[in-house]
C-alpha cells in the first residue's frame, strides 16, 4: 500500500509539473523550421505570420529555413525535434502530401510525426514564363508547347514537390512534354526563370507575384476559385478547360508529435489572433495569399485528405522519385 501510495504521488507531481510547464509557455524564443530555402512562398508566409505570433506569445519567433529534398529535409527536422512547443514547423502539401506520396520510405509519417496547429495561409499557384517566351497568353503558349513536345523546361523547388506535381498533372491533362528541371527551393528556381535559363513555372502567386507587377514575369493562368483582383485578364485553370489542375496550395503550423495539447491550443489561439489582423490579412492578400487560421482538428483533416488525393495522382501517373 506504501508503495502504491508512493507511486500515486509521483505521478500527481509529473501531472502537475507538466500542467506547470505548459501553463508557463513559452518562456524562451520560439524556432519555425521552413522546410524550403528563403524567398519562396513558404518562406514569405512563416515570416508575415512569425513576426506577430512572437508578439503575441511574448517571446522571440525565429525562423530556421532548412530547404532541400522538396522539403522533406526541413520536415524530418521538425518531426525529430523536442515535443517542447519550442520547435514548430511549417506544413505544406509538399512536405505532408507529395513527398510521402512519391516516397513511402520517407523518414517520417505525415500523421503520426506531427501534431497539426492550423492552416495558416492558402496560395493560388500560378503558370507564368520568361517574358522572352514566344507567346502572350495560354492559347499561344499551349500551342507552342505542343509544337515543341521536349524541347521546353520547367522549374520546380524540387523533385515530387508540388511545383512539380502541378507540372506533371499539367502534362497529364494536356497531354504534353515538357521537362522537369528540379532545384533546392523555389527561390533558386524563380531566379533561374527571371534569367531565362528556364522556360516556365507553375509556382505559388506570393514569391512571384512582385516579379509579375514588375513585368519581369508573364502569367498566362492561376488555379484559384475566381479571377483574382489583382490579376484580371489572368484566367483560371478551370476556365480554360483544366480542372484538375485549379487546385490552390496551403501553409500550415504544425508541431513534433507528443507536443502538450495545452502548448498547441495557446499557439492555435495565438495564431488565429494574428491571421485575424487587418494589417496580417492585408499583407498576405498583397503577397497573393489568403489567411486561414482554422482549428487543429481541421487542419489534420485537410492534411489527410490531400495526402489521399496526391496518392492517387502518383498512382495515376507512375510518378517515380528520382534522387537530384
Amino acid at each position: 500500500m506504501k508503495l502504491t501510495r508512493i507511486a500515486a504521488s509521483l505521478i500527481a507531481s509529473l501531472v502537475v509539473a507538466g500542467t506547470a510547464a505548459a501553463q508557463a509557455y513559452p518562456n524562451k524564443p520560439i524556432r519555425i523550421i521552413v522546410p524550403f530555402a528563403p524567398g519562396g512562398t513558404t518562406d514569405i508566409v512563416a515570416r508575415i505570420v512569425g513576426d506577430r505570433l512572437g508578439k503575441e506569445l511574448g517571446q522571440p519567433v525565429v525562423i530556421e529555413n532548412r530547404g532541400g529534398g522538396g522539403g522533406s529535409i526541413g520536415a524530418a527536422a521538425i518531426a525529430k525535434a523536442d515535443p517542447d512547443g519550442y520547435t514548430l514547423g511549417v506544413s505544406t502539401i509538399s512536405t505532408h502530401a507529395v513527398n510521402p506520396a512519391c516516397n513511402p520510405k520517407l523518414g517520417y509519417d505525415p500523421i503520426a510525426d506531427f501534431v497539426p496547429v492550423t492552416n495558416l495561409a492558402r496560395t493560388p499557384n500560378v503558370l507564368t514564363v520568361n517574358p522572352k517566351f514566344p507567346a502572350e497568353d495560354f492559347k499561344g503558349f499551349l500551342e507552342h508547347v505542343k509544337k515543341n513536345p521536349g524541347k521546353l523546361n520547367y522549374a520546380t523547388s524540387g523533385t515530387c514537390s508540388i511545383q512539380h506535381m502541378v507540372g506533371e498533372q499539367f502534362k497529364a491533362s494536356t497531354g504534353t512534354f515538357i521537362l522537369h528541371i528540379p532545384y533546392r527551393g523555389a527561390g533558386p528556381a524563380l531566379n533561374d526563370l527571371l534569367a531565362g535559363q528556364v522556360d516556365m513555372m507553375f509556382d505559388n502567386l506570393p514569391s512571384s507575384m512582385s516579379h509579375i507587377q514588375a513585368g519581369k514575369l508573364r502569367p498566362l493562368a492561376i488555379a484559384w476559385n475566381k479571377r483574382l483582383e489583382s490579376l484580371p485578364n489572368v484566367p483560371t485553370f478551370a476556365e480554360i478547360g483544366l480542372k484538375q489542375v485549379n487546385d490552390p496550395a496551403w501553409y500550415g503550423l504544425v508541431a513534433p508529435a507528443k507536443t502538450p495539447d495545452e502548448v498547441i491550443r495557446k499557439v492555435n489561439a495565438a495564431a488565429v489572433k494574428v491571421l485575424a489582423m487587418p494589417e496580417v490579412r492585408e499583407r498576405l492578400r498583397t503577397s497573393g495569399a489568403e489567411a486561414v487560421g482554422n482549428s487543429p482538428s481541421e487542419h489534420a483533416a485537410e492534411i489527410k485528405v490531400e495526402l489521399e488525393k496526391m496518392r492517387n495522382l502518383v498512382k495515376k501517373q507512375g510518378i517515380k522519385l528520382e534522387m537530384n
